[in-house]
């Protein structure tokens, strides 16, 4: 990945009970683009994945263990998602940043980080997203 890149968001906070219950009342002045910025779960599983691996390198959180526990999640859960790191950086990035695919969930990825040529990641995570492009129209 060349360069920085920032991400910025809008977060509307209500101030008072009052707008608390106006909210309640009409749902329809959410903000109608809310759905479109909803970051996929495959992206929020990589981007924890990410964020696991640095508390695990600098000492922060001792293993996987410690990290089940305090997710309340089981070891074996926090291992598979710490499995996506064995993905080619590109596909990290691209699962990052890529908009919602309908049926693209950690699950189908599980063959692909079996792979250890980044190639043959590449190849078949290409075979998933066109897969699921072409079922999606």
């Amino acid at each position: 990945m060349s360069g920085h890149q920032e991400v910025t968001y809008t977060l509307n906070v209500c101030g008072g009970r009052g707008d608390q219950q106006k909210s309640q009342n009409s749902p329809d002045q959410l903000s109608p683009h809310v759905a479109d910025h909803a970051v996929p779960r495959i992206a929020r599983l990589m981007a924890l994945a990410i964020r696991f691996e640095g508390l695990l390198r600098g000492n922060r959180i001792r293993d996987y263990a410690e990290l089940a526990h305090l997710g309340r999640v089981t070891r074996a859960r926090i291992t598979q998602i710490m499995k996506l790191l064995l993905l080619a950086p590109d596909l990290q990035e691209q699962i990052l940043f890529l908009p919602h695919t309908q049926g693209l969930n950690e699950r189908n990825l599980r063959s692909i980080v079996r792979q250890i040529d980044w190639d043959e990641q590449r190849r078949m995570f290409q075979e998933i997203t066109c897969q699921r492009d072409e079922t999606s129209r």
